[in-house]
């Protein structure tokens, strides 16, 4: 498949305007309260949906707001062929309702087995999208990630000369730097010297958490690109230890300070598109969260759409939602944007205690609280 090179301009995002209903009321009347909001129809660039009965459990939440989503290969054994990557493809169409048009886009799991060929094939099927760098036990179920990123030079001059992007779990594994320090450490020991090496291979730094990661992004050429998350955009680490230990709020890369959220929501907000939406939404049975040794991984996608409104309204930056949810996204992967939309109102609307994640319970983010928004027209 031709993939163009990531242009330096990318097409600007249109200013959201509310319709004449949604402008009320008090308060400063240059700038009405919005009660309605209505969007391009978003893409989530980062999703864990699992496999089997999770991956039917789940996969609903995603698509009644999402038109696409880059799916993670993380499974048991790794998504890390193109058979592997349709064959899951197509379980993940199978599991959608049967009114969906949801669009699943596929990523390999990059190994030291890699190919060259591998790469290639990758790249001349329609379906294929990225390859994910895990380093090897970075996070769940990245044992059979890459131990030295040197091993598969060959691989990523490979990806660099047919434009297939770089997806990175950006976290260092040495067990001598601290879990709060280990993404900007991993950007100056690797992703400094992957750009360098590979000017042109169109990357992408996931979920960043730090300031020291939004500096980067946005000072960096303009192959590279990051999602944020709903939950570093809405907690910090005090998230983790409110009241007692708060396992459903232990993820990875873990929550960090105050001001590295705050650095994160100018970042998502600010209208930069090398900033957009991927939810890192990873859906973990109760049991599994609570036990001993409790996975890595918050249940966003529930309320995603409706948790990143919140965030944006709060930062007065509705009017920017569109972008980072519905633009940015397809304008850095070379795809079209959307043509359908979706429409948010200013409703509250109550998170389930728990959900049913194919047999088990789960527990989603803000469990037994409340959203300011909710969806009431999907993608249409």
């Amino acid at each position: 498949m031709h993939r163009k090179k990531i242009s330096n301009h990318y097409a600007c995002s249109r200013q959201l305007s509310a319709p004449e209903s949604a402008k009320l009321m008090a308060g400063d009347s240059s700038r009405p309260v919005m009660t309605r909001l209505t969007l391009t129809r978003p893409d989530d660039w980062h999703l864990h949906v699992r496999d089997g009965a999770i991956l039917k459990a789940v996969l609903p939440d995603t698509a009644r707001q999402f038109a696409r989503a880059i799916i993670m290969p993380n499974l048991k054994p790794p998504v890390a062929t193109v058979s592997q990557a349709l064959a899951y493809r197509e379980r993940i169409l199978a599991a959608l309702p049967p009114d969906s048009d949801f669009e699943p886009l596929m990523t390999l799991y990059l190994t030291e087995q890699t190919t060259v060929a591998d790469i290639h094939q990758a790249a001349d099927n329609e379906y294929i999208h990225a390859v994910k760098y895990y380093p090897a036990g970075a996070t769940t179920n990245a044992a059979s990630g890459v131990a030295d990123i040197r091993r598969v030079f060959d691989v990523l001059g490979a990806m660099q000369e047919r434009q297939l992007p770089l997806l990175m779990h950006g976290e260092v594994t040495d067990p001598a730097i601290d879990i709060f320090d280990r993404e900007a450490e991993f950007i100056k020991r690797e992703l400094s010297m992957l750009i360098e090496r590979f000017p042109e291979l169109p990357m992408v730094l996931e979920h960043i958490t730090t300031a020291e990661a939004v500096e980067f992004v946005a000072q960096g050429p303009d192959t590279l690109a990051a999602t944020i998350t709903a939950h570093h955009l809405l907690l910090n680490r005090n998230a983790l230890f409110e009241g007692g230990l708060r396992p459903h709020h232990y993820c990875l890369p873990i929550l960090k300070r105050e001001r590295n959220r705050e650095s994160l929501v100018q970042a998502a907000t600010g209208g930069n598109r090398k900033f957009f939406l991927g939810t890192d939404s990873a859906p973990h049975p109760k049991d599994a969260k609570e036990s001993d040794c409790g996975c890595a991984g918050i249940y966003t996608a529930l309320h995603a759409l409706a948790l990143y409104a919140e965030v944006f309204e709060d930062a007065n930056a509705l009017d920017r939602l569109e972008g980072f949810a519905s633009h940015h996204g397809p304008d850095f992967y070379q795809l079209p944007r959307n043509s359908s939309t979706i429409t948010l109102e200013k409703v509250a609307e109550t998170i389930p205690g728990e959900v049913d994640f194919g047999g088990q319970a789960g527990v989603p983010l803000r469990a037994g609280g409340q959203t300011r928004w909710r969806i009431i027209s999907p993608g249409s």
